[in-house]
């Protein structure tokens, strides 16, 4: 979907009123694409139908202090606004100023494991040897910033 104007706090709540408007009674994640060595099996149990009841919503934050994943159980427009505006964005403290928010709002939060995002090239680095099977580190290694064996 094109993403709307703003910074990135409105076109996150705005992906979540546009996963509303899809599926109303749909849970919705967004998931950071700076998470290359996400593989799903780290989803599969907190997300399972069998730990989902009771669940409001599900945080998973990075390592430098923001977050990769934010999932709703009931996405609604208002919601999301009041969770993301005028949040700083790409700050140490950012993950904090989300989870304060959603204790605010008096949800139940699942938590998802901390994983690093890629923000520079020594994160890239991190992630590529943490995933060395993953086409981010290949792509990686083709640039020759990468560890392990060239691509050839």
């Amino acid at each position: 979907m094109p993403q709307c104007a703003g910074g990135l706090d409105r076109r996150l709540a705005a992906a979540f009123a546009h996963a509303a408007r899809l599926a109303p009674h749909a849970p919705a994640l967004l998931v950071g694409m700076d998470t290359p060595q996400l593989d799903p099996a780290v989803l599969a149990a907190p997300l399972s139908a069998a730990r989902r009841p009771g669940v409001d919503a599900w945080f998973g934050p990075a390592e430098d202090g923001g977050f990769w994943a934010l999932g709703l159980a009931r996405p609604d427009a208002r919601l999301a606004a009041r969770l993301l505006h005028g949040v700083p964005m790409s700050t140490p403290g950012t993950g904090r100023d989300v989870r304060d928010r959603l204790r605010a709002a008096g949800l139940t939060v699942g938590e998802l494991p901390p994983l690093l995002d890629v923000d520079g090239p020594d994160d890239a680095a991190r992630v590529a040897a943490l995933a060395p099977g993953t086409r981010f580190a290949a792509r990686l290694r083709e640039c020759g910033t990468a560890p392990g064996p060239a691509v050839r």
